[in-house]
């Protein structure tokens, strides 16, 4: 791939990007009752996705490094993969998302927004040329049978 900036360095420039939102902009301030129970909800389930995620590919011993997809040796599909292609990214997307609600200003979804654009674009689009070349058929049906994030 030719991409060669690291998936979590993309969720923390737009993270940085929220932080300076709020930090700047005096309007879109929000509040809500449970908002940061919320925030510490999503915030946990992005962790857990994200780290079922690295687990399942550390037992079947293939690389989580989406830069460098040539040392991938196995294609996995069970677990949350059956639910998403990318559950690592949902799982920033989620982290996100959880830090937008803690920050209260609502300009901060468009940011999220901004992160699914680019993953979609510039690394997911990417990775999937990739394997498809690796695996050929079998991720073609997986390709088909899943969806990209959730």
């Amino acid at each position: 791939m030719k991409l060669k900036i690291l998936p979590p360095l993309v969720m923390l420039f737009f993270g940085g990007l929220m932080y300076l939102l709020d930090l700047f902009l005096p309007v879109g301030e929000f509040d809500f009752f449970g908002r940061k129970e919320l925030a510490i909800g999503l915030f946990a389930l992005g962790l857990f996705i994200v780290f079922w995620a690295i687990f399942q590919f550390l037992l079947v011993k293939t690389t989580t490094n989406p830069i460098n997809l040539n040392k991938s040796s196995t294609l996995v599909t069970s677990g949350i993969f059956k639910i998403s292609r990318n559950p690592m990214y949902l799982g920033m997307l989620l982290l996100l998302l959880a830090f937008g609600l803690k920050l209260g200003n609502a300009f901060n979804t468009l940011l999220a927004a901004g992160f699914v654009y680019y993953m979609n674009h510039f690394q997911i689009k990417k990775e999937e040329e990739a394997l498809t070349s690796l695996f050929g058929k079998t991720y073609t049906n997986y390709y088909k049978a899943t969806r990209r994030w959730f």
